[in-house]
């Protein structure tokens, strides 16, 4: 596989932003480890308009009845906007493209109508959410023009669907030490390059250092941590700790487990946000950390990271994403072993960026576990038995 193009939806069932990003980015490491150079071009947001006449035309190729595809036609139609500025205002006027932002229905229409997006491409197709990245190795001439015809083939399609991709949110990004940082064409241009882009809500930088996400992770939390303090009145545990779980720790585990940090700094960074929020308890502002997490019954953010390394694993190899797993671990050829049950192969590397990812650093975690952990029949078993292991775990 030379290059590989990825449609992001929502539509596969047991997909997620965490998933796919793991997916993808498997790849760009191995790649990488292995002295690859590797190009990718970002379409995030790029498509402009989604055509209503050839969106139902695709509803109907898709097997939809037609009553269906006239009650969606109808939800479509009929729809006015205008611009507003300032005390102006622009004349009201009908929308023929796209679908409205926010419901339930855009991702799934969206999704119907790039379906086919990958047609005489000379790449590999995983889809999740959307935008749009095109990548493969680009070692050589030869694989870096593959990448600019296939670039040419995505335009040939938006012409042919009545899209225009916005060149202006079209980047290049470069991996790998001895990349040529290969400039690329869409539509008579040359695209920008980028150092660092948001993938799926997580911002992945040219080295695959994950230190920007963690400053911009940690910002949000201290944000609204600080709006918490200013405001609120009551410091009670049953007031902070639901406030703390639903409106701060979010934004410090969002897809952690694909950009978990392994630099001190970080984590430090993150663990600090956890430490503040604990201290602001009543009762609980003279004690150390670690008394408090004990009071409250919490693990620290890096043992939860470990934990949902470990149940994100359990999931790949015996829960909901085993198709995907299989692709991304394997039985270690010992296959079982007295107080560890079956073990995972454990994958080979030369940079910390692949040594560091979840696909490599989950399976050394995971092989350490307990039998009676790694065995459990069900997820809600493992997670019990996994908290119980950990709770014993400095």
């Amino acid at each position: 596989m030379r290059s590989l193009l990825i449609v992001n939806t929502d539509l596969p069932k047991n997909k997620s932003c965490q998933t796919n990003l793991i997916s993808f980015f498997d790849r760009v490491t191995n790649w990488i480890d292995t002295g690859n150079a590797m190009d990718v071009v970002d379409f995030s947001k790029a498509f402009d308009k989604v055509p209503h006449d050839l969106l139902a035309n695709k509803l109907v190729k898709c097997g939809l009845d037609k009553t269906t595809v006239r009650w969606i036609c109808n939800w479509l139609s009929e729809r006015t906007q205008r611009v507003l500025t300032n005390a102006s205002s622009s004349y009201w006027k009908e929308v023929t493209s796209g679908v409205p932002q926010g419901s339930v229905l855009d991702p799934v229409l969206f999704n119907i109508f790039i379906n086919n997006l990958d047609e005489g491409l000379e790449s590999t197709i995983i889809k999740f959410a959307d935008d749009t990245k095109l990548g493969g190795i680009a070692n050589t001439s030869e694989d870096r023009i593959r990448i600019q015809y296939d670039l040419n083939r995505l335009e040939r399609w938006a012409e042919t669907n009545k899209m225009k991709f916005n060149r202006d949110k079209c980047k290049r990004l470069h991996f790998g030490r001895k990349n040529g940082m290969q400039r690329y064409r869409m539509e008579d241009a040359w695209l920008d390059r980028s150092t660092c882009e948001k993938n799926l809500g997580v911002l992945v930088d040219n080295k695959l250092n994950m230190s920007q996400q963690c400053d911009v992770a940690a910002k949000k939390a201290n944000g609204i941590l600080a709006c918490i303090n200013s405001n609120l009145v009551s410091r009670s545990r049953e007031v902070m700790l639901p406030l703390y779980s639903t409106l701060i720790r979010p934004h410090l585990e969002y897809c952690v487990q694909f950009w978990a940090p392994h630099l001190k700094g970080d984590v430090d960074k993150l663990e600090c946000v956890q430490r503040r929020a604990t201290k602001m308890i009543k009762g609980l502002e003279n004690k150390p950390y670690e008394e408090r997490l004990k009071e409250l019954g919490m693990f620290s953010l890096q043992k939860r990271r470990l934990r949902g390394d470990m149940i994100t694993v359990y999931k790949y190899v015996r829960g909901s994403h085993r198709e995907e797993g299989a692709s991304l671990f394997s039985a270690a050829l010992e296959t079982r072993t007295w107080n560890n049950g079956f073990k995972l192969q454990e994958g080979r590397f030369h940079l910390n960026i692949r040594k560091n990812f979840f696909t490599v650093r989950a399976v050394r975690q995971r092989n350490s576990l307990p039998w009676t952990v790694v065995e459990a029949p069900s997820l809600e078993a493992f997670k019990q038995r996994l908290d119980g292991h950990l709770s014993g775990v400095g």
